[in-house]
Order: structure tokens, then sequence, then C-alpha cells
């Protein structure tokens, strides 16, 4: 149920939202005439067909279809949902969200969520504190220096440093009024298993926070800066918490999202070290994964902001096969996937601090296909001196280039399979070709549609322009509503316009002025982005031009109309003619009725 607070806080965030400002932080945008031209966000193209009108508030892709307001453009870009859009540009502007009511337990958890963000909070300035402002922090320091971590990128991600003594921050957060088992649920402190009473779980460790895509902390990860017991872990993570999720959370996502956006590439690394040294040597568009293996949420996060996405693990065999784990899940997300191998067995913190970002880039800018990856990995991976070890290493590339469909890229590949296990080129084509008839007769027999294409013909096109310029002047003018509806059949509309028509008249009869808001929330999908489409190819301007161009608009529909009456009652005409002359005749002066209706209407419009 829609209420008055929650419509007045669409319409604030709405009058201070600018799209040209919103879309441009996303897509490079350059003026031609009244609008912003640049490459659409939301499919691969070379020339600009991607349209933003400030002065209409709409968005529109000549070549894809996406169309709406600036709303509508965030949930697609963002991967969100329409109010969730709104939500995301009210805390951008600082405008605060309008408080619903409730049940008790839904506003216990919202305070209990927000204590426990504020506890994290805390203990990120508690660490970044006691990193750059104490003498026992030094140890910290020198270990963050002679990794290339720079004060700005400590300052940048609020690196920290846990002190070695057992409690110092539950002593400081206690002090401040936070309960033990407050502090236990966040995963800062652990419960002693003999006696009673807590200690701080990270002690000793240069500390990260690890925030979701909003800044928020959600979670720490801390590596151990001396240890005498070998059973010490290097690394270590928050738990799992009510608030921390490794399978949906990328480390520095929430930093790197603009540059990733901007390069239209991410560059994925293992752990939150090698992103920060890359931040820091400025490889901006970086993330990490949290000690897990990528999945499909980690795609869908990334696939917000770029479609190209380039794994960069670590090169030992535990950093080979992470990649090979992880291509598939992103492969079938849709995205362009790449790989890096880094030279001599590094891992990136180590590559860039020796050879520098432009190095780096050079790594990148080379980056392999997936394929091309698989390939590698196998040959590596597998004996094939012998001819038993030639027939293995074949049938596990195979599989590998069996759905690539151009035919000139599958035989490039066959010819390079070929020559890396010494085989000749045509033994190599017919084991594909006997691998792929066995996939084809496998898969199960589906049900072929056949689409029909849609041409538009001379008619189609002026029913289709007419229909538009009368459905400008509707969302200016609701009232001549009634008007066109005498004239005109429904039929005469597309059924997407039909429910524009259908929603301007509910807007008329609640007095109310459509409006892109309203018109994204109770219009289809489909409906929506008809009327988006029909808005930004018009005038917001309606003067005596405009009013000349419906009236013709109107006439050529009602000219059409009244022609394929005409056409029906002629073939009906000529059944009566043998039997019925009396049925015959009244048909015959309602054709001439009909044709004196056309040609007035063909006068009026040459006067």
């Amino acid at each position: 149920m829609r209420s008055a607070e929650l419509d007045d806080f669409v319409e604030r965030v709405s009058e201070r939202t600018d799209i040209y400002s919103v879309v441009s932080q996303y897509v490079t945008l350059t003026q031609k005439g009244g609008r912003y031209w640049g490459c659409c966000p939301f499919h691969n193209e070379k020339t600009a067909s991607f349209s933003v009108s400030p002065d209409k508030g709409l968005f529109y892709c000549f070549g894809c279809g996406a169309g709406g307001n600036v709303f509508k453009f965030l949930s697609l870009i963002e991967n969100i949902t329409y109010f969730e859009a709104v939500k995301l540009q009210a805390q951008r502007l600082g405008i605060d969200l309008p408080k619903k009511k409730s049940s008790p337990e839904q506003e216990r958890r919202r305070r209990e969520e927000k204590t426990l963000l504020k506890i994290n909070e805390l203990a990120q300035d508690f660490y970044h504190e006691c990193l750059i402002k104490t003498a026992r922090g030094s140890v910290g320091r020198k270990y963050l220096a002679a990794r290339g971590i720079t004060m700005e990128t400590i300052k940048t991600f609020h690196l920290g440093l846990a002190p070695e003594e057992w409690d110092s921050l539950l002593k400081k957060l206690t002090r401040q009024g936070y309960t033990a088992p407050q502090l236990e649920s966040v995963g800062l402190i652990i419960k002693k298993k003999s006696l009673s009473g807590y200690y701080d779980r990270f002690r000793e460790r240069v500390m990260i926070p690890i925030a979701d895509i909003f800044g928020h902390v959600v979670g720490f990860g801390g590596r151990v800066l001396t240890s005498e017991n070998e059973e010490t872990p290097k690394y270590l993570n928050t738990p799992e918490t009510v608030l921390f999720n490794k399978r949906n959370l990328l480390f520095g996502l929430d930093k790197s999202n603009r540059a990733i956006s901007s390069a239209g590439v991410a560059v994925v690394v293992e752990g939150y070290m090698d992103a920060i040294s890359l931040f820091s040597a400025g490889i901006t568009n970086v993330v990490a994964t949290l000690g897990t293996a990528f999945t499909p949420e980690h795609a869908k996060l990334i696939l917000r902001y770029a479609r190209k996405i380039i794994f960069c693990y670590d090169s030992d065999e535990a950093g080979q096969r992470a990649t090979i784990r992880a291509l598939p899940v992103v492969q079938q997300t849709g995205a362009e996937v790449f790989v890096v191998k880094i030279p001599d067995g590094k891992d990136p913190d180590e590559f860039v601090r020796k050879h520098g970002k432009e190095a780096f880039k050079e790594l990148i800018k080379n980056a392999v296909t997936l394929i091309d990856y698989r390939i590698s990995y196998i040959l590596t991976n597998t004996e094939h001196s012998t001819i038993q070890g030639k027939h293995r290493a074949l049938q596990e590339i195979l599989p590998v280039i069996v759905n690539v469909n151009n035919p000139i890229t599958r035989d490039e590949y066959c010819k390079k399979i070929a020559i890396e296990l010494l085989l000749d080129e045509r033994l190599v084509k017919d084991e594909y070709i006997k691998l792929l008839k066995q996939e084809r007769s496998s898969e199960p027999k589906k049900e072929v549609v056949v689409k029909e294409t849609k041409h538009y013909g001379e008619e189609d096109l002026k029913i289709r322009m007419a229909t538009e310029e009368i459905l400008r002047m509707a969302w200016h003018e609701g009232d001549i509503l009634d008007y066109v509806l005498m004239l005109l059949p429904p039929e005469i509309f597309n059924p997407y316009q039909r429910e524009i028509i259908s929603w301007l008249e509910t807007c008329l009869k609640q007095e109310r002025r459509p409006n892109k808001m309203s018109a994204a929330e109770e219009l289809s999908e489909e409906a929506n982005l008809e009327l988006s489409r029909i808005l930004m190819n018009g005038t917001d301007e309606f003067g005596q031009k405009e009013v000349a161009l419906f009236e013709e608009s109107l006439a050529t529909l009602r000219q059409i109309v009244l022609m394929k009456e005409f056409y029906k009652l002629s073939s009906q005409a000529e059944k009566y003619i043998p039997d019925d002359e009396m049925t015959y005749n009244k048909t015959v002066k309602e054709l001439i009725k009909i044709k004196e209706k056309v040609d007035n209407l063909k006068g009026n419009r040459t006067k």
C-alpha cells in the first residue's frame, strides 16, 4: 500500500536527481544537440546509440531498446529493484528514508543490525588508530611499508592493527556500553573454553576492514605479523555472522566499482592484500574473494558494473586450480572471461611490487581467453610424450572447444592442438567431429520455435508513427483521450499502447497528472519501455505545429480504419450479389458513406 509519505520521499529524490549526472558516472557521454550520446552499457556496441535527454529525464538505447527514467537506469546498471534504486540515489543525496511501520520483531532486528554495524565501525576506528597513532603500531606500519602500501592507501582502506594484548578491544567496547554477546555475534571476540569470560579474536595482526557495496563494515581480515606457533593461520577472517557472508562479498568493491565501470573490466584476485597492493600501485579496478571459491553471487556483483572479468589468481598450483574452478561459474553468467598468468610463480602483490604498474597493465593487456587458458593448463598438467598420453590429453582438451560455434576459430584451435600434441590435424578434427556428434545425440530434443520476423510495411509504419504522436499528445493533454477513443477503435493501437491508454485514463479519473515515476511503478516493463521511447522521440513543447501534427495523425488513423472497414464490406457485398439484392444494396450504401468520409478526410488534409 503506497502512502503519502512514501510518495513525497520518491518525489524529493526525483526532484534532486539529474539524470545526466547519474548516467555519466557509468557511461562516457558526448553532447549532440539537446541530447547526450554514448555506447550502451547494457549491450556490446561500437557505435553510440545510447541517448540521454536531461530535459525529459529519460534515457533510451536505439540499439537494444533499454529505456526509462533515472531510477530505471540505476536498477538495470546496479542489478537491483526499482525501489532499491530510489533508495540508493537517496543515500547518495543524503535524503533519509521514510520510516515505515514494522512489526516489533522487524523493528528489533533493524535496531540489532544497526548496533552491530556500529560495533564494527568502532572496531575499525580502534584498529586504525592503533596502527597510525600509537607506538605499538610501528610494527604494522613497517610491515605495510615493506609491501609498498602507502599511507594514502592505509587511510583509503582504513587499515589497522590489532594489538597483541588478549582483551584490548573487548575492554574498549564494553566501556562504551556494548555487551560481550554483541561483540561475539559479529566475531570480534571468542568465549573462553575452560574459564568464564572472553578474549579478542584478532591479536597482533594487520587488520583489513571488509565492507559491503554500500561501505558498511561487515567483517575483518587479519594478517599475522609475528608468530612462533606454526598452527597460527597467516590470514584470519571474521566467521560467518548475520552481517558477514563470504559468498556475497567481494573485498574492495565499494571502492573500486567506479573504476570497474569506467574501465569496463574487473580484475579479480584471491586475497585482500593482493587487491590492496594493486590499488596502491594505481590498479584500482580490482576486487578480491575472501578465502572462498568464486560464486555466482560474486559474478552478479561484478556484472552490475562490467561485462568483462579478468582472473588474476596466484600462479602456483593452488591458484591455477582455483582459476579453473571459477571459470565455469562466470562463463554461465554470459560475462567475457579472461585469465592472467603471473610469470615466475608469483602472486599479483609480488609482481607489481617488483615490476611496477605498467608491467602489470601489460599482463592485463595480454590476458588470454578462457579456452586458451584451459588448453594451456591441460597441456601443462598432463604427460603427453607417449601415444597413450597424447590420447588422454586430446580427450581432455576437446570438450573445452566443443561449444565453439565459429568454424574459423574452431579450425584454428584444432591446428593449435595438433601442433602442441604433435598430431596430424586431420586426426584432431575427426576426433572433434566424433565428440560433437556424441554431445548432440545426448542432448534432449528441443521443440523448434520459429519466430516471426516483423517487417514494417508502409501502412504499418504510418500507424506506428501516428499512434505514437497521439500518445505523446495524450501524455500532456489527457482530456483528448475520450475524443480519440470515440473516433478510433482500441485495436489500432498495439497491446502496450493500449495499456498506456488505460493507465492514462486511470490517472485522469483519479485527477492526477501522469509522470515518469508513476509510469515506471504502475505500467508493465514493456509498456513503460514503449512509453519512454515515444516520449524520447518527441517534444515537450506543444504549439500550433504540434496540434496540427496530432490532427493529421488522427486523420491518418481514421482513414486507415475506414478503408479497412470499406474493404471488409466490399468483400461481403460480393457475396450478396446472386441471391440477396436487398442486403447488397444496403451494403453498397454503407460503402458510399464510408468512401465519402475518407474523401472528406483526404480533402481536409490537403487544405
